[in-house]
C-alpha cells in the first residue's frame, strides 16, 4: 500500500502545508486504524480515499493526529494532486464526497482550483481571553467555523507569539473551539492582499502552515472588504507559508493553489 506526502499550496518543496495521502481503498478501513495512521504520520492531516464506480469520483476523509475533521482544504488539494500527477487520473474534474458535501477539484493553468462551500463570517464582540492569548488586542473579531482576529498590520501577524494553551480553550461564537485565524492587510506594494496565520490547538495542531478551510472564511470576508470577488492571500507560517487565491461566488468559494509531491512511501501494514 502506497502513501504520498504532498506539499499543498506550494510551488516548490518544503513550502505550503504537508499532507499524507493514502492510495484509494475499495472499502473504508476501521476508524481506529485510520486515526492510528494519522497519528503515526504526525502531519496536520492524513487523507483517505475511497474508490467508486465513477473513476472521477472518490470518497474522502481527513484525520489530524488527534481526530477526524469535517473539512480540510490542503489535504483535498493533495489528494487531487496524487490522483492526477501520481496515479494518472485524466478527468477534467474530480469530485470528492465528504462530510462537507461534494468538493470539486479542477486542473488550473498553473495548479488546481477547488470548489468549496463559502463560510462568510459574522462580526462579533470581544471574546473573553482572546487578546490575552494572542498578546495583542484585535481591531475586529469575526466568527465562522473558526474565530477570526483582524490585527493592525502585517508585521504584527508575522511576529505574533500567542499562548497556544490559552487559545485551545477559546470559542466565542465560532463553530469550533481552539481554532483561531489572525489576519491583516498586506503591506503596500506586496504582491498579495492579505497576510494571515491559523492556530488550531483545538484539533491537535498548534499552527497550520496553509489552510484551505480558513480561506473559506477569509475569502468572503475580504471580498466584501475589498469590493471584489478575487483576493490573494499569503499564510505566513514561520519558515514555510503558502499562497492561496480565492474567488467568492455566492455560497461557494474557489481556492486556487499548486502542489508538489515530496515523498512516496510504502506502508508495511494493511487495515
Amino acid at each position: 500500500m502506497r502513501q504520498w506526502t504532498v506539499d499543498a499550496f506550494a510551488a516548490a518543496p518544503f513550502r505550503g502545508n504537508p499532507a499524507c495521502v493514502v492510495e484509494p481503498f475499495d472499502q473504508w478501513p476501521e476508524d481506529d486504524w485510520m486515526q492510528s495512521l494519522a497519528k503515526e504520520n504526525n502531519q496536520a492531516e492524513t487523507a483517505f480515499l475511497l474508490r467508486t464506480a465513477d473513476p472521477a469520483r472518490f470518497g474522502l476523509r481527513w484525520f489530524t493526529p488527534g481526530r477526524e475533521v469535517d473539512l480540510c482544504g490542503h489535504a483535498t488539494l493533495g489528494s487531487a494532486h496524487v490522483l492526477i500527477a501520481e496515479l494518472g487520473a485524466d478527468a477534467p474534474a474530480l469530485t470528492f464526497d465528504t462530510r462537507s458535501g461534494p468538493l470539486i477539484v479542477r486542473r488550473a493553468e498553473d495548479g488546481y482550483e477547488m470548489d468549496f462551500p463559502a463560510d462568510p463570517p459574522r462580526r462579533t464582540g470581544p471574546v473573553a481571553g482572546l487578546a490575552e492569548a494572542l498578546g495583542v488586542e484585535p481591531l475586529e473579531v469575526w466568527a465562522g467555523r473558526y474565530l477570526v482576529a483582524v490585527l493592525a498590520d502585517a508585521e504584527t501577524v508575522r511576529t505574533l507569539q500567542p499562548d497556544i494553551a490559552a487559545l485551545a480553550g477559546l470559542q466565542g461564537e465560532a463553530g469550533e473551539a481552539g481554532e483561531v485565524i489572525v489576519c491583516a492587510d498586506a503591506d503596500p506594494g506586496d504582491e498579495v492582499d492579505v497576510i494571515d496565520r491559523f492556530f488550531a490547538p483545538g484539533c491537535g495542531v498548534d499552527e497550520d502552515p496553509a489552510t484551505g478551510s480558513a480561506h473559506c472564511i477569509l475569502g468572503p470576508l475580504y471580498a466584501d472588504r475589498l469590493g471584489r470577488a478575487g483576493v490573494r492571500f499569503r499564510q505566513v507560517f514561520p519558515g514555510r507559508g503558502g499562497d492561496i487565491e480565492t474567488e467568492t461566488r455566492g455560497d461557494r468559494v474557489l481556492l486556487r493553489g499548486r502542489a508538489v509531491t515530496v515523498i512516496e512511501s510504502r506502508l508495511r501494514l494493511t487495515p
